[in-house]
């Protein structure tokens, strides 16, 4: 099929790739052209709006920075809606806020045309690897018609039910990754404040019934020198999708004081200076705390 995708940051770039190696024409868009270079080398097409990549497709993906970011690609007269053909499917894969994802997908029923929300859990790691999952909230035909597509993506692809429950469960999962990573690091600084070296905590977590597959590629980063340069998602990142959280729990009045409580701790990463890293540094707040160094 002919493919959009519109924002080639660091899941775009992993994304792009899978969908052109199933055999897709991909024409894509971003802010910045040469953050888009390497994947025009390998066969992208570039357009000069999203409006554009939507006129060149039956299916346009986005996936961007937060709601403002998303209304500016997927609204206006540059924007998706203005260029996608009749019976084409917008569907966006970034966490944003369900309210604000059912707007947009309302401004695209009102010109005849389909979104989806879309958003992938898994880090780039996951998505190199094949094994990132795709949630869909939005038009059940739609789904089934973009379904062959998002298993270019990954192999597990969901339809959750109607326009932003697939954003309202992304939230969900984030919470329990984050609150996850946050406590891993917990249970590492009490171990090694009792005595336990950090290499001999990590790997008995990773031998144990707690083990999980963020901790498996993410628990290691806290070993001395496996920090990353580049974070899979730093601490201010990670805290955008946890204030998501904590909003969407007041809107809903469900309680999260778990997702609160793992908030402070990126807080205390902020006002230590080390939240430019993979937010998995919590680790260090807590030997802090602690009085180690």
């Amino acid at each position: 099929m002919n493919i959009g995708f519109v924002g080639l940051g660091a899941m775009g770039e992993l994304i792009v790739p899978r969908l052109m190696a199933a055999g897709h024409k991909v024409t894509g868009w971003n802010r910045t052209r040469a953050k888009a270079e390497p994947l025009i080398a390998q066969g992208m097409a570039f357009a000069a709006t999203p409006r554009e990549v939507a006129q060149a497709s039956e299916i346009v993906f986005s996936i961007v920075t937060d709601s403002p970011a998303v209304k500016s690609v997927a609204l206006g007269a540059d924007g998706v809606i203005a260029g996608l053909p009749k019976g084409g499917i917008y569907i966006d894969m970034s966490t944003i806020e369900p309210d604000v994802s059912r707007e947009i997908a309302a401004q695209f029923v009102k010109v005849g045309l389909t979104m989806l929300d879309g958003p992938l859990s898994g880090s780039p790691v996951t998505v190199k690897a094949g094994n990132a999952s795709v949630m869909i909230g939005g038009d059940e035909a739609a789904f089934e018609r973009a379904k062959p597509v998002l298993l270019a993506i990954g192999p597990k692809v969901t339809r959750i039910g109607g326009n932003g429950l697939a954003c309202q469960m992304k939230i969900a999962v984030n919470l329990l990754l984050m609150v996850e990573v946050i406590c891993f690091g917990e249970a590492v600084a009490l171990a090694e404040k009792g005595g336990v070296s950090r290499e001999a905590a990590v790997d008995a977590i990773l031998k144990s019934v707690a083990a999980s597959p963020v901790l498996g590629y993410r628990g290691p980063f806290i070993l001395e020198g496996k920090m990353p340069e580049v974070p899979l998602a730093d601490v201010t990142l990670q805290q955008k999708d946890m204030v998501l959280a904590l909003n969407l729990g007041r809107k809903l009045g469900s309680p999260v004081p778990l997702a609160a409580a793992a908030n402070e701790i990126m807080n205390a990463c902020r006002g230590l200076g080390i939240d430019a890293n993979d937010f998995v540094v919590a680790h260090q707040v807590y030997r802090k705390l602690g009085g180690q160094s």
